[in-house]
């Protein structure tokens, strides 16, 4: 895989990639949203919690498919309050690490339930 962060415009504002180019026979993975919930069924209480859960359940997903955050292409996260922004970038950062997926950030005024705060999607390729 490779970043493509063509110098024509502007460094991205943050730890991703404008674009990322996955070539070659491998295997893709398409992650459903994930939120905070934990294992047992239980939603986490606030939104670091929520994010973290979330977090934790897209790697946990990535895991099952022989995968890790290396393998991210693209990341897609959804928030409902803009002032949890700040919160998110170090919860996102420690699973990331060096990882710089294209990635999206939408606020939303709601998700599919009034007590989700925070949701991630993805999207993954792994060369043969």
């Amino acid at each position: 895989m490779q970043s493509i962060n063509p110098t024509e415009i502007a460094p991205p504002v943050g730890a991703y990639s404008h674009a990322v180019s996955a070539s070659g026979q491998g295997q893709w993975l398409h992650v459903a949203g994930q939120i905070g919930i934990d294992a047992g069924g239980r939603l986490c209480e606030g939104f670091e919690a929520q994010a973290r859960q979330a977090w934790m359940n897209l790697m946990a997903v990535l895991a099952a498919a022989g995968m890790d955050a290396s393998h991210l292409v693209k990341v897609n996260s959804y928030l409902v309050d803009a002032r949890h922004l700040p919160l998110l970038g170090p919860v996102r950062q420690g699973f990331l690490g060096e990882a710089r997926p294209a990635s999206t950030l939408v606020v939303a005024q709601a998700l599919a339930a009034p007590q989700w705060l925070f949701e991630v999607d993805a999207v993954a390729f792994k060369p043969c």
